[in-house]
């Protein structure tokens, strides 16, 4: 009797960490895609067009995608317990130029993929706080995911109201 518990212990921790890595190499998959995708947004938009505001009350291309990196950063960093690069508001910076927005994007998400990459799987269920919210690693990294498709697909208006068709979906 004793050897069947021992015997699925081991399968339950086994599965966990199965679990963990496929879990890892998911999230890993959508953030290589992901980072494509994003790369053809921020081409997409002309330099002048990263000043482009579509009513006063929202957000200038640059600072939807400055405030995506800012995300980035900071769900990455809470995940995995790295310290951010990047100091102070990505958003709330003086340079929005097209270059220096793709460059601190980008950025964001190598910091998100390499710190996604050092987790030690058995840590994907460990909690941490996040935005005053107490999360898995694995949930951290989701979410973080979901912020980046939410802001990004705002992003779209912004291309068509300049007359620039949006890149094609990179779902796959």
């Amino acid at each position: 009797m004793k050897k069947s518990l021992l015997l699925l212990s081991m399968f339950a921790l086994l599965g966990q960490l199965s679990y963990a890595q496929s879990a890892k190499s998911r999230l890993l998959a959508d953030w290589e895609r992901g980072k494509k995708f994003m790369t053809e947004y921020l081409a997409a938009m002309p330099d002048d067009g990263y000043g482009f505001q579509p009513t006063p009350e929202i957000r200038t291309y640059a600072q939807q995608m400055m405030h995506i990196a800012d995300a980035n950063f900071a769900f990455a960093s809470a995940a995995s317990g790295k310290a951010s690069p990047y100091q102070g508001s990505a958003e709330k910076s003086a340079d929005h130029s097209k270059a220096t927005v793709t460059k601190t994007v980008m950025q964001s998400i190598d910091f998100t993929i390499e710190a996604l990459k050092g987790v030690p799987d058995a840590d994907f269920e460990k909690k941490v706080k996040v935005f005053g919210q107490e999360l898995t690693v694995e949930s951290v990294f989701a979410k973080s995911f979901e912020h980046v498709c939410h802001h990004r697909g705002q992003t779209t208006i912004y291309l068509r109201l300049k007359g620039i068709k949006p890149p094609a979906e990179g779902l796959f």
